[in-house]
């Protein structure tokens, strides 16, 4: 499994989520507290937006704890909205087209899960792409393949619902196969002006998710694991729940059939309920 973490709000340099904290994004690279594998050394990424509509991209394949580029990087480059990833691979080939995020036009996408059995799937997933979405694929992993399913289903139009007919392509073709169905899904994605993030499980084991409003002090900070220590800074995201973050504000809604738990349909500003 992988670890992540997302920013929307005032524009702050992005060590103070990736490099600065005591439980940083590098360091929960090296030692993750939330997750089955402690080391996350697959590769990293940021995808941050400025300027221009589509987002900079900077990924490799060395562990995040290594390469001292993103630490430079991360020390210089200042951004209202930003995703950064540290990978452990589920079974991809350790390459840079492997690593999150991954872009297209002005979004981005990032993963922590996997779609279970997807060396059986992959063939026919690929075959649901159009060859405008098809040709765009230049990884072999399930989150980049889930992501360009989302695209196509009209993640412009309707992010939540998109993404959802992504999963549930994913489970058709699973059921359809002969493949046990199972999706884990914690994932954050942008499209430059908003922030969403999803939870969810097609099991009892749904990757963490978090959202904090003080952590940063300046804005909306999305992780897979808190960092810093748990002291009331931050919130954990019920399995089920789809994220919008807009304005300023946070928006919370089911997501997979099921209402996320105690916050179904709710506007929410200052901290999470």
């Amino acid at each position: 499994m992988c670890r992540w973490a997302a920013y929307l709000g005032q524009p702050v340099y992005i060590e103070e989520i990736v490099a600065s904290p005591r439980h940083s994004l590098i360091e929960q690279s090296q030692a993750a507290s939330e997750c089955k594998t402690s080391v996350n050394g697959d590769g990293f990424g940021l995808a941050w937006y400025g300027e221009r509509a589509e987002p900079g991209l900077y990924r490799d394949i060395l562990p995040a704890w290594s390469d001292c580029n993103l630490r430079h990087i991360a020390k210089q480059v200042r951004s209202p909205l930003f995703l950064a990833h540290v990978r452990a691979s589920t079974g991809t080939p350790t390459s840079r087209q492997n690593c999150h995020p991954f872009v297209h036009g002005q979004w981005s996408f990032m993963h922590n899960g996997q779609i279970g059995g997807f060396a059986q799937l992959r063939r026919a997933l690929e075959g649901e792409l159009s060859d405008e979405f098809y040709h765009a694929r230049s990884g072999s992993t399930d989150s980049e393949l889930l992501f360009l399913l989302a695209l196509q289903a009209g993640l412009e139009e309707n992010p939540g619902g998109a993404l959802m007919q992504a999963v549930e392509m994913v489970l058709k073709a699973a059921s359809r196969l002969g493949v046990q169905p199972l999706v884990r899904l914690t994932a954050a994605l942008s499209n430059g002006r908003e922030l969403h993030a999803v939870r969810y499980s097609t099991d009892h084991i749904c990757p963490t998710l978090y959202v904090s409003q003080e952590a940063i002090g300046k804005g909306w900070c999305l992780v897979s694991e808190p960092l810093d220590s748990q002291d009331g800074k931050w919130t954990a995201v019920e399995p089920g729940s789809f994220l919008t973050i807009r304005d300023g504000s946070l928006h919370c809604e089911a997501f997979g059939g099921q209402p996320a738990a105690g916050q179904e349909n709710t506007s929410l500003s200052g901290r999470a309920a």
